[in-house]
């Protein structure tokens, strides 16, 4: 539920700033995680939500700043060590494997856990069969954890799209992540598949994973949220708890300069 006493900082975002040419898509911006809550990053279209997730995330190296994560400076790292330290992402766009089943998709999620590696799994030595055994295990918990777990032999790109937005959580966890980051999951959905993803989010965060949320989707966002950051330009602009945020004078000019609709 939410509410949720706030751990200690697991992940902490100084002074990002990355710029595009001459356009800076995030300036100087400063975020703490705490272990345990959702945490949402809200903000008009163009507002850096994504390059900034993508600068946690290793896809993009800042320009000035740093990421650390448990402590440790993880600061343009590449994604794969990004993951391996423990952070799972979701994209926009839903990535699913074509021509390959549910579970063959969760499964995926578990390449940090490998140690095999490919000529092993090719020769099916026995390191590699039994790691694809625990794979498999691994994968069918996360798909019973989230309630899909009857799905897992359908071809994963024939599922409607919020069916493939359980598959791609599902294979987030399979990272066995601390922190999950969440890039707008709500995109496409309708108001029922939106209220079935909330309750999901909620139940990952039982699980005990912390998770940064970037949504469009004001009733999501203020439906599961601990607290929000709202981006403008690429700049923080506001941070605080939902009611707090719907409330600022400054989050009200924004969204109201960009739709007309208070957050």
């Amino acid at each position: 539920m939410k509410g949720k006493t706030a751990g200690p900082p697991l992940l902490e975002v100084r002074g990002l700033t990355r710029r595009f040419g001459g356009l800076v898509a995030v300036r100087d911006v400063s975020l703490v995680v705490p272990a345990g809550v959702i945490k949402g990053i809200i903000g008009p279209n163009g507002a850096g939500k994504t390059t900034l997730f993508n600068l946690m995330s290793g896809a993009l190296a800042p320009h000035s700043g740093e990421v650390l994560f448990e402590g440790r400076r993880i600061t343009g790292a590449a994604p794969q060590r990004v993951a391996c330290a423990g952070v799972a992402r979701t994209f926009q766009t839903v990535r699913l494997f074509a021509g390959m089943s549910v579970l063959e998709n969760v499964m995926i999620g578990r390449h940090r856990h490998g140690t095999s590696g490919l000529w092993a799994g090719l020769l099916g030595l026995p390191g590699a069969r039994r790691e694809a055994r625990d794979a498999r295990i691994a994968a069918l918990g996360c798909l019973e954890r989230l309630g899909v777990a009857g799905l897992a032999r359908a071809e994963a790109v024939t599922l409607a799209l919020g069916q493939q937005r359980e598959v791609e959580l599902a294979r987030a966890l399979a990272l066995e992540p601390k922190l999950l980051l969440l890039d707008e999951p709500a995109a496409g959905l309708n108001m029922h598949e939106t209220a079935a993803l909330a309750e999901l989010i909620l139940k990952i965060r039982e699980g005990g994973v912390t998770i940064l949320l970037v949504e469009h989707d004001m009733s999501l966002v203020m439906g599961v949220c601990d607290d929000v950051a709202v981006l403008s330009f690429g700049e923080k602009i506001a941070e605080g708890s939902p009611h707090a945020i719907q409330r600022n004078p400054e989050v009200v000019r924004v969204y109201l300069g960009e739709d007309g609709a208070r957050p």
